[in-house]
């Protein structure tokens, strides 16, 4: 295996729909469309499939603890961290806009933070995908809440914009000319 992508959320009914899941949503549309199948791993503490070289993960710790995840995976399977994607909400971007980066910070992402700590180091693949920001609730409460109807719709619509993303890293493309694709 030489690539890993990783879509972030919380495990279980009660998140399922929330904002903060963007990134299992993203990984369940393209494994539909690509005929692919999670199964629970305990060993990896997650949802793993495998297409090709590439595995696909959704960490079942919670966000925080979503470094724990990915390290034994990549552990396991000798994965350059440079070849890792990972797919997170972005509060501070506008609904469903994109931020694909090479390298960088936490922007004050649990989710992003846990894998930076546990992979000591920043030099991860990210796609971050805007949920927006609505100022008259707390943040933890914004990214843990359903998407309303005319936001999922708008979401919904680049979900196949966001596997494209996936499959182009997946197929091995140089994430400089994917970055310059869709940024």
């Amino acid at each position: 295996m030489d690539r890993l992508i990783v879509g972030l959320g919380n495990p279980g009914k009660k998140y399922a729909k929330s904002k903060h899941n963007v990134g299992f949503m993203c990984l369940d549309t393209y494994a539909k469309a690509n005929n692919l199948k999670f199964s629970k791993e305990t060993k990896f503490i997650g949802e793993i499939s495998i297409q090709g070289q590439t595995i696909y993960l959704k960490p079942k710790t919670y966000m925080n603890l979503s470094g724990n995840a990915v390290k034994v995976v990549q552990n396991f399977y000798q994965i350059s961290t440079e070849n890792i994607l990972v797919i997170s909400d972005d509060i501070d971007l506008p609904l469903t806009k994109i931020r694909l980066r090479e390298k960088g910070g936490s922007g004050g992402h649990n989710g992003l933070k846990s894998i930076i700590s546990q992979l000591g180091s920043e030099n991860f693949k990210r796609l971050r995908i805007g949920i927006d920001r609505n100022e008259a609730i707390e943040a933890k409460d914004h990214v843990l809440s359903n998407f309303s109807k005319s936001e999922w719709k708008l979401f919904n619509e680049e979900l196949i914009r966001y596997s494209q993303i996936i499959d182009d890293f997946a197929s091995g493309e140089d994430y400089q000319n994917i970055m310059n694709k869709y940024n």
